[in-house]
């Protein structure tokens, strides 16, 4: 429950009311505790509180109980309990604003980002790359850069890869080595995240952070419950969605410095699959990003069965803390419990370590900061009562939730502009069909040289013997019409009855003696 002067306030300790204060509510918190310990209602009770002091709040909702909070709650038998142990009377039960969300685009608003806007580190680690695999995915979104061409969606990323693969010595020098190999395991990486559902979540239209920074008319702060069921059986695909999320936020909002209360509260549920088989670099990125991005107005809240789930240097700036049953039957867990303990400030009147292994079910070791910033004594606690509906929501009321939300219709339909894969499928198409083009003119080009270069045509074998028959005609008829002419003149009698007799009989004589000779010759070379 919001009280406007105390503050958010949350549990029931041996003194009365515990709250957060609020301008100290952005300083992270933590929410710990075995299964079925009450870390889900706790996280129901913190983010309708803030929704009552005007915060949004963002939350992944795992079993699909936190839709709860969009519906009205009613009295039961724990809740009647509650109010006579808190000294409560006629609580007015009530439902929160809410959007629903869905990577998937199947129990809520779609929520999508473009490859480019993920960036190579975080991607690198949604494809569990090593570090050479992840510097080419580096050397390919530079590539990209320098060549204005934009990444939206996993084809521009597999077309790119394919091209800076087949142009790899184009780029060695400039960029570094581009091996197969690497390129090759990233394109499988890739296909392994396409199989999850990981196409639906990149793309266009990209979501607009700001659409979890609203309140409602009535200045109540959206609660936008993120359906996460499906997608936490892909545990790097969910963690790296919801640290985009986070770094969109860090690089987005401006510089508030200390507000009131926070613009935005981010509850980080299953905290520890944020850290599994992150690197050290990216790790220190994350503890960067959550220790600056209190001064944009935004308190992160992770919720996690173990403290221990967190790396120390992330563990230590969450001011606000709430523990919830551990169980110590092993050497380890008793370890563990120890060290949730020693995170606490010492209450000298409470056995912190005993406490943690004895908390009931909707019990909790509670420490919120004071208002200088100090972690208060730790105080074991019962955590009050939601007054949304506790457990999930049927179909119907989560399809009137999702059609009367404002922001329907406007990520629903996904949108694919001319990207990478656009260009550089133009580019290939053109070069293959200047390429045609080239062929065709060398070849036409060959084929003009080889003619010019062979010359004149041969004759055919008639036609050399035409030509022969001809040219031994005309000469013997003119020898032969030159001797009658000679012999007329001086009165000699002659065989051939004159010039008439003479040209046909030259004539006959030249052909026969042309064709015997030519005949001969074409015999010889084809006995040869």
């Amino acid at each position: 429950m919001f009280d406007n002067q105390k503050g958010l306030y949350v549990a029931h300790g041996p003194n009365g009311p515990i709250s957060i204060i609020g301008k100290m509510s952005n300083r992270h918190g933590l929410i710990a505790g075995a299964t079925g310990t009450g870390k889900t209602v706790t996280l129901q009770v913190l983010a309708e509180s803030f929704s009552q002091a005007g915060v949004p709040c963002f939350m992944a909702d795992m079993k699909g109980d936190l839709s709860g909070v969009s519906q009205t709650g009613k009295m039961s038998g724990f809740i009647e309990k509650r109010c006579a142990e808190f000294g409560i009377e006629n609580p007015q039960f009530g439902a929160n604003p809410v959007r629903l969300y869905d990577v998937y685009g199947e129990q809520g608003h779609p929520m999508r980002t473009t490859i480019s806007s993920m960036g190579p580190q975080l991607l690198s680690r949604l494809l569990e790359l090593n570090e050479t695999q992840s510097g080419v995915l580096e050397i390919v979104f530079r590539i990209a850069d320098d060549r204005g061409l934009l990444l939206d969606d996993l084809k521009d990323l597999r077309a790119m890869l394919d091209y800076v693969s087949k142009h790899a010595k184009e780029y060695t020098t400039s960029y570094g080595n581009v091996s197969a190999a690497s390129v090759g395991a990233i394109q499988r990486a890739l296909l392994s995240i396409e199989s999850q559902g990981g196409n639906k979540f990149f793309g266009k239209p990209e979501f607009n952070i700001y659409d979890l920074l609203q309140t409602n008319a009535q200045g109540k702060g959206i609660l936008s419950v993120l359906a996460a069921d499906k997608l936490m059986l892909q545990p790097k695909l969910y963690s790296t969605f919801l640290l985009w999320l986070l770094s969109e936020l860090y690089t987005t909002l401006p510089e508030v410095g200390d507000l009131e209360y926070p613009k935005l509260v981010f509850f980080f549920d299953e905290a520890h699959m944020l850290f599994n088989g992150t690197s050290k670099a990216l790790v220190d990125k994350i503890e960067q990003v959550i220790r600056l991005i209190r001064s944009k107005g935004v308190g992160v809240y992770f919720v996690t069965q173990n403290p221990t789930d967190i790396p120390e240097s992330i563990l230590g700036q969450c001011g606000n803390k709430v523990q919830h049953a551990l169980r110590a039957f092993t050497p380890k867990d008793q370890k563990a419990v120890k060290t949730a303990a020693d995170t606490f400030r010492a209450n000298p009147e409470l056995d912190t370590y005993e406490a943690i292994t004895t908390l009931s079910t909707g019990e909790a070791l509670v420490s919120f900061l004071d208002e200088k910033g100090s972690p208060s004594i730790v105080q074991r606690a019962k955590i009050l009562f939601p007054l949304s509906q506790i457990g999930a929501i049927d179909n119907q009321q989560r399809e009137n939730l999702i059609k009367s939300s404002n922001i329907y219709g406007k990520y629903d339909k996904a949108e694919d502009r001319e990207s990478a894969f656009e260009v550089l499928l133009a580019e290939s198409e053109k070069a293959a069909k200047e390429a045609e083009e080239a062929k065709a003119i060398e070849e036409e080009e060959k084929a003009a040289a080889k003619e010019a270069k062979g010359g004149k045509k041969k004759k055919s074998w008639i036609g050399t013997i035409f030509s022969a028959v001809i040219a031994a005609v005309i000469g013997s008829v003119g020898r032969s019409v030159a001797t009658e002419v000679a012999n007329s003149v001086t009165g000699k009698k002659t065989k051939t009855g004159g010039v008439k007799g003479a040209i046909n009989k030259a004539t006959k004589t030249a052909t026969t003696t042309v064709i015997n000779k030519v005949t001969r010759d074409v015999l010889g070379n084809l006995i040869k």
